[in-house]
């Protein structure tokens, strides 16, 4: 009899509870937005597995000694997988729009303002019962902003880490969502006619500028803001491996296998974070409702900034480019260009709105640093 009874309290409906289920319906919520909707396939994947695998009773994936807690110490909490990504997004970005055209740094500047509005709004709800969010803990989810996800884990391994799997989750799924959240922004702050305005065609880029622009950008973080070397150094080591053409191995290699197996185990990391006790909390809602506030106001703050510019520009600036600052490479250029072509059929923005989203993710990073000196 106490064999059975042993055999019942080891199996999983003896010890499931309402609140695992929940997050193993989550999960699955997660793998229906990346397998039907097509919503970030790549991390919502791994990310809702992993919500299930850590939620399984009894199992102990994300216990000490269970497979999820060593990748999450191995690669989340030493910083190691956000920067092996970084260094394969640099690999893959191609920057000769923004060096065509420098200005558009100011863009992806703008789309910052909303990380740090919302830095305020975090430390403002805590005057609301139930939220008890720190100076570090309204940081890391004030980075939510900037539409980058890697930027976003770093951060919050380093300042917040009891409340990344919210931060990753809600960063990823607003990426996910741009195509969404983003034109009814943009047309509510832009006319027709400020819409179809057609920019020039961008000049030819050298490949020394391609080659001298990762090396520049680092030795100014080096000189003004070290903190952000870790993420800025990294995409400029995958940048310049892209552009010297020496190393072209290499730089497949971060493009595909390392960026590839490390998204994996990124995503199956950030899942083992969405354990029930965790997750379902006040403070869950109040991440989600932040990170989307801080999403819209960074993608306003672009597109204000681009219709200062075109006021002051002698070169025709379509407002809309800004948005484009916030970034999630490249689909945020992807819609800037959609919503352009329906005001104007002939008006192709996607080049010129790859320099504020390349640019935006300097600016992502940039302010990860910024705050990483002040609280971290």
């Amino acid at each position: 009899m106490d064999g059975l009874l042993n055999l019942w309290q080891a199996t999983g409906l003896a010890n499931l509870t309402f609140p695992a289920l929940i997050m193993m319906a989550v999960g699955c919520g997660l793998l229906y937005l990346a397998i039907a909707k097509g919503f970030e396939p790549l991390l919502l994947v791994p990310i809702g597995f992993g919500a299930i695998l850590t939620n399984i009773p009894v199992a102990g994936l994300s216990e000490p000694g269970g497979l999820l807690y060593y990748v999450y110490y191995i690669g989340i909490d030493s910083g190691v997988f956000p920067l092996l990504i970084f260094m394969g997004v640099g690999a893959l970005t191609d920057f000769s729009a923004l060096i065509a055209n420098p200005r558009m740094l100011l863009l992806g500047a703008a789309a910052q303002f909303g990380i740090f509005a919302t830095l305020f709004g975090a430390i403002a709800l805590n005057f609301v019962p139930g939220f008890e969010f720190t100076l570090k803990d309204a940081s890391a989810i004030a980075i939510i902003g900037g539409a980058d996800g890697p930027t976003a884990i770093f951060l919050a391994s380093k300042l917040a880490p009891e409340l990344l799997g919210a931060i990753a989750v809600a960063a990823y799924s607003y990426m996910a969502l741009v195509p969404i959240i983003q034109p009814p922004i943009m047309r509510a702050l832009t006319s027709e006619q400020e819409r179809s305005i057609a920019m020039p065609q961008l000049r030819a880029v050298s490949t020394k500028e391609k080659i001298l622009f990762p090396l520049m950008v680092l030795s100014l973080t080096i000189l003004f803001l070290p903190a952000a070397t870790p993420l800025v150094g990294m995409f400029c080591l995958g940048n310049l491996m892209r552009e010297c053409g020496v190393v072209d191995r290499l730089s497949n290699t971060a493009q595909n296998e390392i960026i590839n197996i490390t998204t994996i185990f990124l995503g199956l990391a950030v899942g083992s974070k969405l354990a029930a006790e965790h997750f379902l909390t006040v403070e869950t809602l109040g991440i989600l409702v932040l990170g989307a506030l801080a999403f819209s106001i960074g993608t306003a703050s672009g597109v204000f900034m681009a219709k200062a510019m075109n006021r002051l520009s002698t070169n025709p600036i379509n407002p809309l480019v800004g948005a484009a600052g916030v970034s999630a490479v490249p689909m945020a250029a992807r819609v800037v260009n959609k919503v352009g072509l329906e005001a104007n059929p002939h008006n192709f923005l996607l080049m010129h709105a790859m320099g504020p989203n390349v640019a935006g993710v300097l600016g992502s990073a940039v302010a990860a640093g910024i705050l990483l000196a002040l609280v971290g």
